[in-house]
């Protein structure tokens, strides 16, 4: 079920709301906590019902697991190999879903064999699910995290606003919520605002994203098909997937932290302006925010971080990007993205101590490298985006016309075919590199998790409020604002309904 659906919006979200807080006024915690989380596999099935037993076991299993892991009396020995042995379980469950067909078309090609292509549909969220779960296990091996009840292990994993795509939330940030005397009270406040953060992200996703796509998905399907593309046409098509992507997941995400909110529940932020980031470093901090700080904490400073010089940082960072990229889709297009990033993270370690701080702090310089971090980040988007690897060069390839013939293609285009685009993409690129973000917006309401989130100096930007105006709070002028938005986002799902893209992750 789509968040930006008719049957979602109308009947899904405003039932389960209602049960949920009437399960909790005259039932308890336990029921209203057992009704969410059935609302939830509810949801989930939607889509699949085949695959609610695959959930159901994982999860049966990492209770049962972490479980034992907790237990002070099993031996540190012990605890490892069964940690590993779990571990890999998931990690083989995720990979025959996401890698099966990539792995056979390997070795056909390798190896000159016919392995037939299976038909292998890729679970919704699997990917996210897994890493929370994954999360849950090493931390009870390493005794953080304590022992849950079932129903709410079962919640933590399955709760509808973050199930599909994110964010990677960890137990210490989403369990503890569920023992709050009050949670299960209807709250106005609570549902006011986590409407309105979901009315903007409807906006986002279906007036945003979704007219981007409209500018981007042509170009790369006739790159797929081996069309002669316009050069300018190709630079849009990059510019604008680079904007739809941020737009559309930024999208689910507030629309998730707004969900979350209407249950009385806070995720943790999942972006924070990444465009307006000045490194790749500090692009990373802002993107995705729940896998970055996954793949730090449970995949490069395991392999050593930083902590074995320089070489071994550059290796590490290449490695955690490189698995980052495969987790991501299984494709070389996909590895080369994450290689990419990871050449980018490992150049920025190496350069950036050589920059002189005043030279840092210089305003010309940060527009400088605000540019040039976000062309390292559209260039390497069009391989994520691309369909297969030679899609992506073709794309390249039309970028710089090389003969007479795309020369003049790119001319005609020029001058016969204007581009009716242009006000779509100009405003999601001011949008994107100069207004403010939702947390900053919606300071004083606090709808996401910070702390612990966002590192010290993104932190510290969401309390340099934006201009007065600009600050959100209830009152008529709001409401109007967040109605309209609201009524033009869920208007336009009649137009066009799309999957999130981080859906097929």
């Amino acid at each position: 079920m789509l968040f930006n659906s008719l049957e979602f919006i109308a009947i899904f979200l405003p039932v389960s709301l209602l049960v949920f807080h009437l399960t909790g006024r005259y039932a308890g915690q336990a029921a209203a906590i057992s009704t969410l989380s059935i609302a939830s596999v509810l949801f989930y099935a939607y889509w699949s019902p085949i695959y609610i037993l695959l959930i159901v076991a994982e999860i049966t299993f990492s209770f049962c697991i972490g479980r034992y892991l907790s237990d002070a009396a099993v031996s540190s020995a012990t605890k490892r190999k069964v940690l590993i042995f779990s571990i890999a379980l998931l990690l083989v469950t995720l990979g025959y879903f996401k890698y099966t067909n990539l792995l056979l078309s390997g070795i056909n090609s390798l190896m000159g064999i016919h392995f037939p292509i299976l038909v292998i549909i890729l679970p919704l969220g699997i990917s996210f699910h897994t890493f929370q779960q994954i999360a849950y296990l090493v931390d009870a091996s390493k005794g953080r995290a304590p022992i849950y009840h079932f129903n709410q292990f079962a919640l933590f994993v399955v709760f509808f606003p973050q199930l599909i795509a994110g964010p990677i939330v960890h137990h210490h940030e989403l369990i503890p919520q569920f023992s709050r005397p009050a949670w299960t009270r209807l709250n106005p406040q609570n549902v006011l605002v986590g409407f309105s953060y979901f009315a903007l992200g409807l906006f986002k996703k279906t007036m945003i994203a979704d007219c981007l796509a409209q500018i981007a998905s042509p170009v790369f399907d006739n790159a797929a098909g081996g069309a002669a593309i316009p050069a300018l046409r190709v630079w849009v098509a990059m510019l604008a997937y680079t904007l739809q992507i941020y737009f559309d997941f930024s999208a689910y995400s507030d629309m998730a932290v707004g969900l979350a909110r209407m249950f009385n529940l806070r995720l943790p932020i999942n972006f924070f302006s990444p465009y307006k980031a000045k490194n790749i470093s500090q692009f990373w901090r802002r993107w995705h925010i729940s896998l970055s700080r996954f793949l730090r904490d449970y995949l490069y400073v395991p392999l050593g971080g930083s902590r074995k010089g320089a070489s071994r940082a550059a290796a590490n960072l290449m490695i955690t990007m490189l698995l980052g990229g495969l987790w991501h889709g299984a494709g070389l297009q996909f590895v080369i993205w994450g290689g990419l990033h990871g050449l980018f993270l490992a150049v920025h370690r190496t350069v950036s101590p050589a920059i002189p701080a005043a030279l840092k702090n210089n305003k010309i310089y940060g527009i400088g490298a605000t540019m040039l971090t976000f062309f390292c980040v559209s260039f390497a988007w069009v391989f994520f985006r691309a369909d297969d690897l030679q899609t992506a060069l073709s794309m390249f390839a039309a970028m710089i016309p090389t003969d007479e013939a795309s020369r003049s293609l790119s001319t005609k285009f020029i001058k016969h075919a204007p581009f009716d685009g242009w006000p779509v993409l100009l405003g999601a690129l001011l949008l994107a590199l100069f207004a403010p973000n939702l947390p900053q917006i919606f300071r004083r309401q606090s709808p996401a998790l910070l702390t612990g989130v966002l590192d010290k100096a993104v932190f510290a930007q969401i309390r340099r409020a934006p201009a007065r105006f600009l600050v959100w709070r209830p009152g008529l002028v709001g409401g109007l604002i967040i109605g309209i938005c609201f009524a033009i986002g869920f208007l336009a799902i009649f137009a066009w309904q799309s999957e999130f893209l981080y859906f097929q992750f």
